[in-house]
């Protein structure tokens, strides 16, 4: 691909996320699930015939991608590194303001989902305890020591290379909080984690989680972060 090519498909991909509504639509696609072209018209409060028109532009994109099951078509972001690139520009869009205070609801702001791992107030503390207690180094890039693999297996985390070529433990932007929360395969097993030891749970008409009494005794024990 020559710098022609590029600049082609990069001006391609940015005309495809100028548009509010269809900007909406990948900000809905953010919580990880899968949506209808209707639940989507409902969501973002457009006709069905422009929701499907815009569908399809994210499509050529390959923002988003299409799900068949039985009679229904499914849509959902087109993968992790998608997820990423919004959250990035998520948090951009808040850098030239003189001071910046998050807009975002306060529950949302505490603890959230990104696309499949956790992000907020929680994840961000949660990413800055495992550097301090020397489980994961590096920059960008993350590598798990040999105590932090022990003690994240310890608890039920899955410390495994992704057989895909998806980042095993990566800084992911975290735009309410402009601080790196953890992302890639790593933080997505850690959220499996919580949610099934119920130390979080996700809302169904959102991405906010909830952490439990019995979640916020963990994190203190196991992560030494208290939360009031």
């Amino acid at each position: 691909m020559d710098n022609i090519d590029i600049e082609d498909r990069l001006a391609a991909l940015a005309a495809s996320m100028a548009d509010k509504t269809r900007t909406r639509m990948l900000c809905l696609l953010m919580d990880g699930r899968a949506y209808t072209a209707t639940e989507m018209s409902a969501a973002v409060d457009v006709a069905a015939s422009t929701t499907s028109a815009h569908l399809a532009r994210l499509l050529e994109q390959n923002l988003i991608n299409c799900v068949k099951q039985g009679r229904y078509r499914y849509f959902r972001l087109a993968g992790v590194e998608v997820a990423q690139l919004l959250e990035s520009l998520m948090a951009m869009a808040g850098v030239e303001r003189p001071v910046v205070k998050s807009s975002t609801p306060g529950a949302l702001q505490f603890a959230r989902t990104c696309y499949d791992h956790m992000a907020g107030d929680v994840a961000v503390k949660l990413h800055d305890s495992l550097f301090r207690a020397g489980w994961l180094s590096g920059n960008q890039h993350y590598q798990l020591s040999d105590v932090g693999r022990e003690k994240l297996t310890d608890l039920g985390v899955d410390c495994s290379q992704p057989a895909s070529r998806r980042h095993f433990a990566c800084s992911c932007l975290d735009w309410s909080e402009r601080k790196a929360h953890l992302g890639g395969a790593l933080g997505a097993a850690i959220l499996a984690t919580f949610e099934r030891k119920e130390w979080v749970l996700r809302q169904l008409d959102s991405r906010q989680l909830s952490v439990t009494a019995q979640g916020k005794k963990a994190l203190a024990r196991y992560f030494s972060i208290h939360l009031d």
